[in-house]
């Protein structure tokens, strides 16, 4: 670990110059030709290294990438999969305001911490094992999405493929905290929408004759909030409310997005139970309700072993590594959901996901380097 740990300390230069490319090349989820450069861009530096690289067509999102390291043996035994993603929640033209710069110790730009620090490391890590001709037992791929930010609608059945295929996932996703703890656990993530028929009435002339949508949906909401169970770890906020078209006239519709976030699979699958029980109070008002959990939780039980074994790994650099259970859902809550041993939060350490000020610490990336390079060798 310690010779890994210094030849990616050599490397930390043109790793940095790798990493502010990639962050120079925009990559918003809903911009498909953006996100594709990115994709060109990330797949030349990977053929650059001797990987065989194909490209997940799609019509409406950009193109995902899977890449085989060719790192194993011709006769693997089993497979490792490394997982993230290429999109960012910045908009084309974000760099004019948020220029990639170096100051302080840090890298910033749009999406330079979530993640193309991840992507960077992952890239850094097989270089390494390639230099040392450190050869895993196991294939070494990598899948490298485009619509995270958004869902995951387009990729999750290649997450999912892929991971069934693999013994463990290791998810280049950003850290938590500057202490860099790695994320054992998320909670499972949704979103339910609310949706309420009423009738119109004129409010001056005939209210009684109306049924007044925006009200049964305040009515529908205080419900609502009586579902958080922060003891358990659930919680249910309403945070888009539309209602109505005019002062003077009862609403005759409106609707609410509610964000939905359970521990467990169990308590993901009661709340979304006690979520369709609901029932119109107002009388003639109709209910509808569409959605709910759609990114299962990450249960500690899925990566508790691989956090050990990468607390071994990292005392062995004379490091310390941590663990963190965070409300946030990533791609890993797909894999750990179905039984692979999963581990996230491998990627960048630093501040300000999805911020004006997010950055990375630029001295931390070489022992991410070599602690990736380390798992894939040893698992």
């Amino acid at each position: 670990m310690k010779e890994l740990l210094r030849l990616a300390r050599h490397h930390q230069s043109e790793l940095l110059r790798v990493l502010e490319r990639l962050v120079r090349t925009e990559s918003p989820s809903n911009n498909k030709s953006a996100v594709d450069r990115c994709g060109r861009m990330l797949a030349a530096e990977w053929r650059s290294r001797g990987a065989r690289v194909e490209f997940l067509r799609q019509k409406q999102r950009g193109d995902h990438l899977f890449v085989d390291t060719r790192l194993g043996p011709a006769r693997p035994q089993g497979q490792i999969l490394l997982l993230g993603h290429m999109d960012t929640v910045y908009d084309l033209g974000t760099l004019q305001r948020m220029p990639w710069r170096v100051t302080g110790g840090r890298a910033r730009g749009p999406g330079v911490f979530d993640m193309k620090a991840g992507l960077t490391i992952a890239l850094f890590a097989v270089q390494m094992l390639r230099e040392l001709r450190m050869a895993p037992k196991k294939r070494v791929v990598c899948l490298w999405t485009t619509d995270e930010e958004i869902g995951s609608e387009s990729s999750r059945k290649f997450i999912e493929r892929e991971a069934r295929r693999s013994d463990a996932v290791l998810v280049l996703e950003p850290s938590t905290g500057l202490a860099g703890k790695v994320k054992t656990a998320r909670k499972g993530v949704g979103e339910a929408e609310i949706i309420i028929t009423g009738r119109a009435a004129h409010a001056g002339l005939n209210p009684e004759d109306g049924i007044n949508a925006v009200h049964e949906l305040a009515l529908q909401i205080e419900r609502i909030m009586h579902l958080n169970e922060p003891q358990r770890g659930t919680t249910v906020s309403v945070n888009v409310v539309e209602g109505g078209n005019r002062s003077n006239v009862i609403a005759d519709r409106a609707r609410a997005l509610v964000d939905l976030r359970a521990t467990t699979m169990a308590e993901a699958r009661a709340l979304e139970k006690r979520l369709h029980a609901l029932k119109p109070i107002l009388r003639g008002a109709k209910l509808e309700i569409r959605g709910g959990i759609n990114r299962p939780p990450m249960e500690r039980k899925n990566s508790a072993a691989l956090f050990r074994h990468a607390q071994v790994l990292t005392d062995e650099m004379g490091l310390e590594l941590g663990e963190s259970f965070v409300g946030g859902g990533s791609d890993g809550n797909f894999t750990a959901a179905l039984g692979v041993p999963t581990l996230d939060g491998l990627g960048g350490i630093g501040e300000g996901a999805h911020a004006q000020h997010e950055n990375i610490v630029i001295r931390a990336l070489p022992a991410r380097v070599a602690l990736i390079a380390g798992l894939l060798a040893s698992l």
